[in-house]
């Protein structure tokens, strides 16, 4: 990819995010000093989560662009920050803020999955099942 055009999508990209932040942050009746109703405090709560949520995503999503421009500016873009191997053009043109190629990052999610897996019962057990052959 040009980086020209790089730069030019990932300047677009901060400037949206920085306009979606804004408009999270301002969008819940709660943030601008409204009160809640006591019968919908479960659903103002549930929906303050998911703005919150909401919020914190955009946030990521322009720290990854931001991290983006840097790249551009010191020379570095369209380099795997892992491997140093050249970002393919399509990943680049579909995801201009990624950092990794296709299988770095593919390492790094099974590592996140695996982590995931240790530190919180992604795998349950099954009553009465012991082991071996499922019963049945």
């Amino acid at each position: 990819m040009e980086i020209t055009v790089a730069r030019k999508r990932l300047e677009e990209m901060r400037d949206d995010l920085d306009r979606t932040v804004l408009v999270l942050r301002g969008e819940h009746p709660l943030s601008r000093g409204g009160t809640a109703e006591a019968g919908d405090a479960g659903a103002n709560l549930t929906e303050a989560d998911r703005n919150e949520a909401a919020v914190q995503s955009a946030v990521e999503h322009r720290t990854a662009v931001l991290a983006a421009l840097a790249r551009v500016d010191d020379g570095s873009y369209g380099r795997c920050v892992d491997c140093g191997h050249e970002i393919p053009e399509p990943r680049l043109e579909a995801r201009p803020a990624t950092p990794r190629c296709v299988p770095c990052q593919s390492k790094l999610d099974r590592r996140r999955r695996l982590r995931a897996g240790e530190s919180g019962g992604m795998c349950l057990p099954v009553r009465g099942f012991q082991g071996g052959r499922p019963p049945g």
